[in-house]
């Protein structure tokens, strides 16, 4: 064999050693994607992304992951909690930051439902792929027993709270779940709690039993400790991040995660919320199984304050 003949063998192997190697690196990484949740063919299962409309590579490394979870996983839709499109509203804006990025799950026919954040043109509302049709906040009700609600807390206005007061009291379900973009309990140091939105918002969620309620505005992941009966998780990492932002031994905090990018998923049952949160390394970084507290319980927590009063927006 010539020496030419040999170099050109090596290099030959040596492109396949590569080869195989980055296979067995991705390979790795989904398989580092381990599902926890019990993922039972009669449960409702969504996921859910928050401060997602950068465009940039954080957002495609977590819609990748997103994904990736489906096969795995087969969530139904996609909770969206506000800063839907970061900039320009355009319609290349709408390609780049929301449809290339979660393409294969647009694909799938999967819905996307949105609510609106403090960077987003009201006229989002108006996207088909956002299913908001063309209300600011609205409903939706995706099995029996199972009923969500779409706020917008840019503007709290009266004939928003009586709306949410109507429609929470002819709900009639199991299941309440308010999805909105600002936190009404935040261990955040850029932002913290909304101590006017909570004062709008407690009550109603209180009288009429709402069970979770889901928000973003802080770029980071945050599990609070219950509030009176009800559980409120910060999920705004989806492709922005404030790493260290989670204040160290807060009261509010059950578990925080603010050194990478973040998604959740949740599968419900008729009595117990399940949860994981998945960083964009495809690593389990929180999960549980909470048991939905009943009306009983929630009428003796109601009085029950937990953690210090709250900074206003």
């Amino acid at each position: 064999m010539t020496l030419e003949r040999l170099a050109m063998q090596t290099r030959q192997s040596s492109r396949f050693v590569v080869s195989v190697a980055l296979v067995v690196a991705s390979l790795g990484i989904l398989a580092a994607q381990q599902i926890t949740l019990p993922n039972r063919p009669d449960s409702l299962k969504f996921a859910i992304i928050g401060d997602s409309g950068t465009g940039s590579s954080s957002q495609y490394r977590v819609a990748k992951q997103l994904w990736a979870s489906h096969a795995k996983y087969p969530y139904e839709f996609v909770v969206m909690l506000g800063d839907n499109l970061y900039g320009g509203n355009r319609d290349k804006d709408f390609a780049k930051k929301f449809e290339e990025p979660y393409r294969p799950i647009l694909d799938a026919k999967l819905k996307f439902y949105a609510s609106l954040g403090n960077h987003d043109n009201p006229n989002q509302r108006l996207y088909k792929l956002f299913n908001m049709n063309g209300e600011r906040y609205y409903t939706f009700q995706p099995k029996p027993g199972v009923r969500f609600f779409a706020l917008d807390t840019n503007y709290m206005d009266k004939a928003q709270l009586e709306w949410l007061e109507k429609q929470l009291a002819a709900s009639g379900s199991d299941w309440k779940i308010a999805f909105f973009h600002h936190p009404i309990y935040s261990s955040g140091g850029r932002h913290g709690s909304d101590l006017q939105l909570r004062q709008q918002l407690e009550p109603l969620f209180l009288k009429y039993g709402v069970d979770i309620v889901l928000t973003g505005h802080e770029h980071f992941y945050e599990r609070i400790k219950p509030q009176k009966g009800i559980y409120y998780f910060i999920s705004g990492g989806a492709a922005k991040l404030r790493e260290g932002d989670v204040g160290p031994g807060s009261p509010l905090t059950a578990k925080g995660f603010d050194t990478g990018y973040s998604f959740m998923l949740m599968e419900l049952d008729k009595n117990a919320l399940h949860f994981q949160t998945i960083s964009d390394q495809a690593k389990t970084v929180d999960s549980g199984t909470l048991v939905r507290f009943n009306d009983q319980d929630k009428k003796k927590m109601a009085a029950a304050v937990i953690g210090p009063t709250p900074r206003a927006r």
